[in-house]
């Protein structure tokens, strides 16, 4: 089983960045596709973006150009850089991982993957 820490997360005002990171311990073979997901108070999960073991990116249509989504295999560390953030992506930010490289080929079921963080708090003011 592969633990996963969040951190980074914080307060910002509209237009800001901020970097989160995620530091995965556990087997490399259940790291092959990892990714973000967010979640804000009565919402459902909300996919963010993905990566493959490969280094293949794949983004949400609404973060596409603001955020990046990055992996530093030696470090077996998970990044997310977000810039020009809104207001509306104030949410519970959550580290994900599974070994299955598909499930990062769709970046809304991401939260489906077999491990998860306990998330890191982002909130963005106008």
């Amino acid at each position: 089983q592969v633990q996963l820490v969040e951190s980074g997360g914080g307060s910002v005002q509209a237009g800001g960045s901020l970097r989160l990171s995620c530091a995965a311990s556990g087997p490399a073979d259940m790291t092959q596709c990892m990714g973000w997901f967010r979640q804000a108070p009565g919402k459902e999960h909300e996919g963010v973006a993905t990566i493959d073991s490969e280094g293949t990116t794949r983004y949400a249509e609404f973060v596409k150009g603001r955020f990046t989504i990055f992996r530093d295999n030696a470090k077996n560390t998970l990044y997310l850089q977000m810039s020009s953030l809104k207001p509306e992506e104030s949410a519970e930010y959550f580290c994900a991982a599974d070994r299955r490289d598909v499930l990062c080929t769709v970046v809304a079921g991401i939260a489906g993957a077999f491990s998860w963080g306990q998330g890191t708090q982002v909130t963005v003011s106008s």
